[in-house]
């Protein structure tokens, strides 16, 4: 497994479990050990990132996540949406299908049977239009 998929599933882990809390991602993670360093390094970068921009990222998944009700999706779901919309929009140096391919991997690990397709539909459509987003 790579550094950056081990910080994304741990980026992840956080997220969830600051939904869940209702609490910082943030806070969540400066209360734990550290533990790689480079890999803490882009986990802490993602979680500041998703955290910056989590009105913007939830804003678009309301209007994208067709047929979906952002409270009634699964916290996995969500929480893997934000990561990995938040990676496609503003991670430069990162493909965005890797993006969408490491999201779609996670959830097909993570969560329900459906969500993997769903995801790779919603994060296709995000990066689609990425210029016209940001």
């Amino acid at each position: 497994m790579s550094a950056r998929r081990k910080a994304r599933k741990r980026a992840l882990d956080f997220l969830y479990e600051g939904d869940l809390r209702n609490a910082s991602p943030l806070v969540l993670y400066a209360s734990r050990e550290k533990e790689e360093l480079s890999q803490e390094s882009y986990v802490e970068n993602l979680l500041q990132g998703v955290t910056a921009h989590r009105e913007k990222l939830d804003e678009l998944i309301i209007t994208y996540a067709q047929g979906w009700d952002m409270d009634r999706m699964p916290a996995i779901d969500r929480n893997l949406l934000r990561l990995a919309m938040y990676e496609i929009l503003w991670e430069p140096d990162l493909d965005e299908k890797i993006a969408i391919n490491e999201a779609v991997e996670l959830a097909s690990e993570l969560s329900t049977d459906e969500s993997s397709g769903y995801i790779n539909g919603l994060l296709g459509r995000i990066a689609a239009i990425k210029s016209s987003l940001i």
